[in-house]
């Protein structure tokens, strides 16, 4: 079974899902209003339609809902960097990785753990 592809909006939900655990609507719509401004109706209406396409599960049983996801984030982010990288890189994992290094400035640990990945992925010492 696919995993349904979330659109931007929807992964800022799932973000904060994944990061605290089942949440209220007006716990997601506090955590997302502290990066911009997003109204609660628009949150619950997200939401409501992010579980009617299978991403987040929702409670009825007490007098709020408690929403909580469907998909797993490792899943998700496979899926989206699978189509990023056939749509974007021509299939090519070694162009979006480069550019992605290519953007930000990597922490001395980030490249660490970038290293025993790749030694790893070679066989080499884990």
């Amino acid at each position: 079974m696919s995993v349904p592809k979330p659109t931007e909006g929807e992964l800022e939900i799932l973000q904060v899902i994944w990061e605290h655990g089942p949440s209220t609507v007006r716990f997601v719509n506090d955590q997302l209003s502290t990066q911009k401004k997003v109204g609660y109706t628009t949150t619950l209406k997200l939401m409501q339609i992010m579980a009617d396409k299978g991403l987040l599960r929702r409670d009825t049983t007490g007098k709020t809902h408690i929403y909580d996801s469907a998909v797993s984030q490792q899943k998700t982010q496979q899926q989206l960097i699978d189509k990023l990288a056939v749509t974007a890189f021509g299939g090519s994992a070694m162009k979006l990785v480069m550019q992605a290094l290519g953007n930000k400035k990597s922490t001395q640990k980030e490249i660490d753990e970038i290293r025993a990945f790749l030694d790893q992925l070679e066989g080499g010492e884990k």
